[in-house]
């Protein structure tokens, strides 16, 4: 009697099991499709923003291609220590976080975001005191652009700024929490929009219409955005806290480690998708190092400066406008992968995986062919006071396709936990655009050096090594 007894309720209890399994699932796809949405948008609305100030300042009077060229170099030394304190955090985040959330052990997933909070402060800090006092050096020394040296200075507060926010986006990315992330972000470039038009026309009449003035009066207003977006995520933890709470009261398989390993566990997780923002990163300082260095040996510095603001400045807004777009499978991925690994749900993983492959080059194939046809005419439009740079434009325009794909294919082997993979094969191709450029640039008959920057980042072996190992991971074939 007893047996029997035991059975229906081991039968009974089984019943709400599989149907809550099934919930899940459901909830699980949603959240994905719906995130992706989200974040597209948001990607979209960021990037229309951006382009508004992009313009007003190209074709603002005494801004133009010297002022871009100024910005630029100082702003990838500002991305070369962000990737290190916060472009890895919120993947890191997202995927220890969304593995603990999986199982229910809302306790441990709160706690990790608590120790990577305290701890990424920390790194941010470092990295802005970094940046601040060794603007000089950098700026007068390593890029020969002495006008760079402000920018640096103003730029060095945000760092700290980026660490921690860039921690509670994983962390509610995580918790299947895109939104925050989306309005976050979205915030940041209203403010940062309004912020540096407000701000460069208020330096430009006090300096007389200062070209390195205004740039430094631009990079202010990021740092001032950065700030506006921290502000609104603390807001947003502070508003769902109460609902955190009650989550971590209904933890179940909570495991306990200690606090050490935990940010062992964590920098496990952030360094090697740091290492792989960081070859990118280093890509974009490999022609801040060399074009105006290499330049000034057969052009006017003032030209070459000029020339330099073409690339980082025009060009790299605009074959940037697709791998925006397509962050928001890498940022919706790494949690959803990791999710349904931690469930050991291949299915989910390899439907998710296929989709969104796809869907980046349904994404990136128009956007290549469009600004391979149509360059000139899209700079003219875009840029009537300063538009040339359509060989440029071209060139770069033909590494969008394999940019785009390989982010999306970086995110799934992250959440998969192929996490050295992406680095080494960007690794492979930033050696391989260092030696070409290095060696291009002592060949001064070359005037076209500067649009190398396609034909080397062509070298795209990082897309076909992430190809074969995602191939061997998830047992993906792609349909041609």
């Amino acid at each position: 009697m007893e047996n029997r007894l035991s059975g229906r309720k081991n039968t009974t209890r089984g019943r709400p099991r599989k149907r809550k399994k099934k919930y899940i699932k459901e909830e699980t796809k949603q959240g994905f499709l719906q995130g992706v949405l989200t974040l597209m948008f948001s990607q979209i609305l960021i990037k229309l923003l951006g382009m508004v100030y992009t313009l007003y300042l190209t074709n603002r009077e005494g801004f133009g291609d010297e002022g871009n060229g100024i910005v630029s170099s100082s702003y990838q030394i500002y991305a070369m220590l962000l990737t290190i304190s916060s472009i890895g955090v919120p993947n890191a985040i997202s995927k220890l976080v969304s593995e603990r959330v999986a199982v229910g052990d809302h306790k441990g997933a709160h706690r990790i975001f608590k120790i990577a909070f305290a701890t990424f402060a920390v790194i941010g800090l470092v990295g802005s005191l970094l940046l601040f006092f060794g603007a000089g050096i950098i700026s007068k020394q390593w890029l020969q652009i002495p006008e760079a040296e402000m920018t640096m200075v103003a730029l060095s507060p945000a760092i700290f700024f980026v660490a921690i926010a860039s921690v509670m986006r994983g962390y509610f990315n995580g918790r299947q929490n895109v939104k925050a992330t989306a309005r976050s972000q979205t915030l940041e470039q209203v403010f940062k929009t309004a912020f540096t038009v407000i701000i460069v026309e208020i330096v430009a009449i006090i300096s007389n219409v200062s070209t390195e003035w205004m740039a430094a009066g631009a990079t202010v207003a990021t740092t001032l955005a950065t700030f506006a977006g921290f502000g609104y995520l603390y807001l947003y933890y502070k508003v769902v806290r109460k609902e955190i709470a009650t989550e971590i009261k209904s933890t179940v398989n909570y495991k306990y480690e200690r606090v050490k390993t935990i940010i062992k566990r964590i920098l496990m997780v952030s360094i090697p998708i740091a290492l792989t923002a960081i070859m990118s990163s280093l890509n974009k300082n490999i022609d801040s190092f060399t074009v105006v260095r290499s330049l000034k040996e057969f052009l006017p510095e003032n030209e070459a400066l000029a020339q330099y603001g073409i690339l980082g400045g025009k060009v790299d807004m605009l074959t940037s406008l697709p791998l925006s777009i397509n962050v928001a499978f890498s940022t919706a991925l790494v949690p959803a992968i990791s999710a349904a690994r931690a469930r050991r749900d291949k299915k989910t993983i390899v439907k998710k995986s296929s989709f969104s492959i796809l869907t980046s080059m349904l994404i990136a194939l128009p956007c290549t062919v469009g600004m391979c046809v149509f360059a000139g005419p899209i700079l003219n439009l875009l840029f009537p006071n300063a538009s040339s740079g359509a060989v440029v434009l071209q060139i770069s325009s033909l590494t969008i396709l394999f940019t785009v794909l390989d982010q999306t294919i970086n995110a799934i082997l992250q959440g998969y936990g192929k996490l050295r993979v992406p680095a080494m094969a960007l690794g492979c191709r930033s050696n391989c655009k260092i030696n070409f450029k290095f060696n291009i640039s002592t060949k001064p008959k070359i005037r076209c050096q500067w649009c190398c920057l396609g034909i080397c980042s062509l070298s795209c072996s990082s897309f076909f090594n992430n190809n074969i190992s995602i191939k061997k991971t998830n047992k993906i074939k792609f349909n041609i």
